[in-house]
């Protein structure tokens, strides 16, 4: 079983966290439908269920179409996205933090 992440173990673990947490880790990126199913590890029909609720708390937005794929990415201008931002920098901080301290220190000789 894969290691979750700091922001899903810390907000648990639904389909709406994996999505959010994907975004937030590739924030700049944008993503088909389909890639964000398959790299946020849930199936399509069950990011179909909840992506009404990402588009009206305006937490995605479409970016381009290629072809007959429509892109979209996390919409940093939001507030609530930012608040996202700073929960999983937070996280990211503490967990290094608890890592350096728990690295032995080298003696100079």
């Amino acid at each position: 079983m894969a290691e979750k992440s700091l922001f899903i173990e810390f907000m648990g673990d639904s389909p709406t966290i994996r999505v959010l947490d994907y975004l937030l880790t590739e924030r700049g990126l944008d993503f088909s439908i389909s890639d964000m199913a398959r790299n946020a590890k849930i199936g399509r029909a069950t990011l179909y269920r909840i992506w009404d609720d990402l588009l009206k708390n305006a937490i995605i937005i479409p970016t381009r179409t290629i072809g007959k794929a429509k892109l979209f990415k996390l919409n940093k201008e939001s507030l609530k996205v930012k608040k996202l931002i700073e929960i999983d920098d937070a996280l990211m901080i503490e967990d290094l933090k608890k890592r350096a301290s728990k690295k032995p220190k080298k003696i100079m000789a």
